[in-house]
């Protein structure tokens, strides 16, 4: 029985309670209302403009983040949440971050329109990198950090999603990496707390050292800050229209070439080997096909480039494992313009954007643990063909694969591939050849960024795309980022009736 001063439940018609998803939301809107605080300073302390317009929206979206939580604080606590309110909470805490987020981008010096601040604040927090601006060279400063600010925050918001969230909802074979815990019912985020401390340290460190490393190659104190936060994010927003290029330097091109690999690489290795076991790192099975998936490229670009003689020698081989480590990490920096390089290598450019990095890392994309459970799978069915009455067991990392988890690997590759098709003829509906639409399509799905081709290619952005192609591509870099099947499940009508 309610009092009359008690709390009105925020519930659906079906009785699901939306109090402990609106608390923690309103906690995170409050926090990232505080980190437009930073871009403030940095206009007010150059006198750029700008700083009046990031503190207006940080006013808002406290102000906002405080409703929430009031209205959510007397609930249970997040770690009590069921499967259908994970699910909820997950997708919701992105679109409701990237409707925030995109509020800098409309009120500030760069006055994107509605659907350009949603496609630049999307591809941000999903650390897709795919931009509608331009003059970045000129652009004030506290534009240039927010935007990193939104990849850097995304960035480890992944790792936690992919790490201690997507293994609880099993998605797409994640349950491989469910994290063992005393507590075996479906609560959500048993020990995401502890989880998120070791990675986030892991996190600082590395880009810390990322900054570093631009510090040492020759790079401003700005530049090497701001893109070290979007190198380990895999995010790809830069500085400059001209991205990477604009260095023109090979130590810089090598610095970011590591740890863009290292953003590839599961976290959760880091994390171990900050407690004393390095050895997992250049022991793990995934992190092994993913350095020869990475060398194997590298090989057939470089070729390509000494074969067409677009480059030779010390230049082509680090234009190639650049574009190589850029596009698996989904990173989507530019140091050279690869759309020049001729149809072969577009052909190996596209299908390196499906690869991505390794699970548990900040890169999008299928990822090398499923593309080796679908190659061992399509084996074993080989094998069994030949040899009806054989048993040929599937192990991943010594240890075997149930058949659940193959099932749910092999349906997530049809549906992303399904996901890919139905996007790509969308987009050329709307007048786009077909180039452009297929790639720009995988590109935002993958969360890598540029595409192939003079309209979304590495030396140009999406702003040349009609409105209608923007909003289909900001909901591809959501499905990509969110593993496609957590937003929608949503969409079941049997989610919202159970």
């Amino acid at each position: 029985m309610t009092t009359a001063n008690a709390p009105l439940p925020l519930q659906a018609g079906t009785g699901l309670d939306l109090r402990p998803i609106a608390g923690p939301l309103g906690l995170i809107l409050v926090f990232l209302g505080a980190s437009m605080l930073l871009p403030a300073l940095a206009d007010h302390s150059e006198s750029a403009k700008g700083a009046d317009a990031f503190l207006g929206t940080a006013a808002v979206t406290v102000f906002v983040g405080v409703l929430m939580w009031l209205a959510g604080r007397s609930a249970e606590p997040i770690q009590k949440l069921d499967l259908r309110q994970a699910f909820l909470f997950t997708s919701g805490m992105w679109l409701t971050l990237s409707l925030f987020a995109a509020l800098p981008f409309m009120w500030g010096p760069a006055r994107l329109s509605f659907t350009d601040a949603i496609f630049e604040s999307v591809s941000g927090l999903t650390t897709t990198g795919a931009s509608v601006m331009s003059g970045l060279d000129t652009m004030a400063p506290g534009t240039l950090l927010w935007r990193v600010l939104l990849h850097w925050y995304g960035g480890i918001g992944i790792v936690v999603l992919a790490i201690a969230i997507l293994p609880l909802l099993s998605i797409g074979g994640m349950q491989l990496f469910r994290t063992e815990s005393s507590d075996k019912s479906e609560k959500f985020l048993p020990r995401v707390g502890a989880i998120a401390k070791g990675l986030l340290l892991a996190y600082v460190i590395l880009t810390f050292l990322c900054a570093l490393g631009y510090l040492s190659a020759g790079m401003e104190a700005f530049d090497a800050v701001t893109l070290a936060m979007s190198t380990l994010s895999s995010g790809g927003f830069a500085n400059s229209d001209s991205s990477m290029g604009v260095f023109a330097s090979p130590a810089v091109d090598y610095v970011a070439i590591i740890f863009m690999l290292a953003a590839g690489l599961p976290f959760t290795l880091y994390a171990r080997a900050l407690s004393g076991d390095v050895t997992r790192i250049f022991t793990n099975s995934e992190v092994r096909l993913f350095l020869c998936i990475v060398a194997a490229f590298t090989v057939a670009l470089f070729a390509t480039q000494v074969w067409t003689g677009v480059s030779e020698g010390e230049a082509a081989f680090r234009g190639a494992l650049f574009t190589v480590a850029s596009l698996i990490s989904s990173t989507g920096f530019m140091s050279v313009d690869y759309s020049n390089w001729g149809p072969l290598s577009d052909a190996l450019l596209f299908v390196l954007m499906f690869m991505g990095g390794c699970t548990g890392s900040t890169a999008g994309g299928l990822k090398a643990m499923r593309i080796a459970i679908a190659a061992k799978a399509l084996r074993q069915h080989l094998k069994r063909i030949t040899f009806r009455n054989g048993v040929f067991p599937i192990r991943y990392g010594g240890a075997p694969v149930a058949d659940d988890v193959v099932s749910s690997v092999l349906g997530f590759i049809c549906l992303y591939f399904a996901t890919f098709l139905v996007a790509g003829v969308i987009l050329s509906s709307m007048g786009l050849d077909l180039r452009t639409a297929f790639s720009a399509a995988i590109a935002c799905l993958s969360n890598v960024g540029p595409a192939l081709g003079p309209v979304v290619g590495p030396a140009s952005n999406y702003s040349g795309l009609p409105d209608a192609a923007i909003w289909v591509l900001s909901v591809l870099m959501l499905l990509g980022r969110l593993e496609i099947l957590t937003v929608l499940v949503l969409f079941l009508p049997r989610f919202w009736l159970r």
